[in-house]
């Protein structure tokens, strides 16, 4: 389950690395001699799309990190519990206590 995690984070933060390349800046930077107008891509609403689906894409890596750090935390305490009982089964038993023999 955390490896299948990790694949949504990382697909997650390409397309949000690619919506915001798609979006227009609204700082004047670079981009701002390049605009061509306030309409992205055509369309009135497109911005809204692209600014909402921004924040959802955020919102999922925010969500699929914390459940990916639960999952990894469950899987070391099982890996632990694991390598403890591995580790009682295969240590020796003590030896018995043999009396000492003085050579006196």
């Amino acid at each position: 389950m955390y490896i299948f995690l990790t694949i949504l984070i990382v697909i997650a933060a390409i397309l949000l690395t690619l919506l915001v390349l798609v979006q227009n800046s609204k700082g004047g930077g670079l981009a701002a001699g390049f605009a061509s107008g306030n309409q992205v891509m055509g369309a009135p609403k497109t911005a809204d799309f692209l600014e909402k689906a921004t924040w959802t894409l955020v919102a999922l890596i925010v969500v699929f990190s914390i459940a990916a750090v639960g999952f990894s935390k469950g899987q070391q305490e099982a890996a632990e519990d694991q390598s403890a009982v591995q580790v009682e089964v295969a240590a020796p038993a003590p030896a018995a206590e043999l009396p000492e023999e003085n050579a006196e």
